[in-house]
Order: C-alpha cells, then structure tokens, then sequence
C-alpha cells in the first residue's frame, strides 16, 4: 500500500507566511549559519509583506532561536539544531518525514515506558480501556490515519496518566509531526497488525503494576523501532 501524501497545509496570513519562507530559507542553507540577513526593507520586498509584518516574523523567529536581531546591526542566523519544536512543525509540513520517524520512535521508547508505568500504579483503567479496542483492518484509505490516531490518544492518556504536569505538555509539542510521520508508520499493514499485538500486551500489562507494564512499554517501542528500520515489511 502506498504511503499517504500529506494535505497541503491552508494559507498563511502575512506574518505566518513570511516566518515559514524565511524558516525555509533558514533550513535549505539559503541563510546558513553565521550568516546575515538582507536589510529589512530589501527582505519585505523580497517576500511581498510590510516592514512591520517583516518584524513580528522575525521576532518569532528569534523566539525560537533561529535569528539573533541585534540593533543596528543585520539579523545574524543562528543554527537551525538551536530552534524550537516550530522546526519540527515546518518539517512536517514541508520536509520528508521518513528520515524523523526512527528519531521518534526512538523518543517515544525513552519516553513512554516511564509514563505507562506511573499510569499503571495509579490508575490504568482508562488507557486499558482505551487499548482493548484498536482500529479493526479494513481497506478504508483513512486507515493510517484513524491508527495513528488511536496511538496519538494512547500516548496522550499515558501522559496524562502519569501524574506528571510536564508530561502532556511535551508530548503535546509533538502532536502536528506525530499525526503526519504516525500516518507514514502505519500505511503498511504488517506495522499496524504488530501494533495491534503491542496493545494487546500492554492491556495485559497494566493490571500486573507498575514494573511490568514499563518493561512491556519498552520492549513493544523498540520493536516499533526495530520494524521501521527493516523497512521491508
């Protein structure tokens, strides 16, 4: 089966549409690192907005810690390594995915054991719940999507589960790239129908504590990991 081409994303009004070409241009080496920008007004000709549109862009680049706007002085760029989640955003957008899907995974294995875990010596009955009935196969076109959505909720309740306050919000930084790399990750059948025995396992898990329930979150993740790489199936 193919793996599902990404919906354009929707029109940016000014501000948005000249941080994400400037962001681009940040990450294609059009403004390497250590290099300046052009002068502001040459810049706003450049991308068709105002001078002030121009600025609220820039601020926000330099928010996320891709610019150094420095008075008097040209806006010099940062490497793009220091930004913020808003570049894994734009890559979801715009970039391939494929390369950043082992990363998340590998993210996910780090990460997800520890809140399945908490989640499971204080209260697992709604994430049990919630693994007990994964998406039925079918030939549905949506389907990638409707999975990666039911592993997006798994997360998101382990997270929330946790008891953790910082876990929901990080994991929710992730949430525009997840939904767009997890639709490429369960496009094939073999992954989704390994995943499906992942939460069988882990519905299997949660009642047995805390220990357990981690060590099954582990060992499933890295198996998700270790099945992308093969790539074969």
């Amino acid at each position: 089966m193919p793996e599902p081409t990404p919906p354009s994303p929707p029109p940016l009004r000014p501000a948005l549409h000249a941080e994400d070409t400037l962001l681009s241009r940040l990450l294609d080496g059009t403004y390497p690192p250590g290099s300046t920008l052009p002068a502001e007004r040459d810049l706003a000709a450049q991308l068709g907005v105002t001078r002030p549109t121009l600025r609220e862009a820039l601020q926000r680049l330099e928010r996320d810690g891709l610019l150094e706007i420095r008075q008097g002085k040209p806006t010099r760029v940062l490497h793009p390594h220091e930004g913020g989640l808003r570049v894994l955003a734009h890559l979801s957008r715009h970039g391939d995915l494929r390369g950043l899907v082992p990363d998340l995974l590998d993210l996910r294995a780090a990460l997800l054991p520890y809140w399945v875990a908490q989640t499971a010596a204080r209260d697992p009955a709604t994430l049990r719940e919630h693994l007990g009935a994964p998406p039925a196969e079918s030939t549905d076109p949506a389907l990638p999507v409707t999975f990666a959505t039911f592993d997006w909720t798994f997360q998101t309740l382990a997270a929330q589960g946790s008891g953790n306050a910082l876990a929901p919000l990080l994991l929710g930084a992730f949430h525009e790239v997840y939904a767009r790399a997890g639709a490429i990750y369960f496009s094939d059948a073999t992954r989704r129908e390994r995943s499906r025995e992942h939460y069988r396992a882990l519905h299997a898990a949660l009642p047995l504590g805390a220990a357990t329930a981690g060590h099954v979150a582990r060992t499933t993740s890295l198996d998700s990991l270790t099945l992308w790489e093969a790539r074969g199936v």
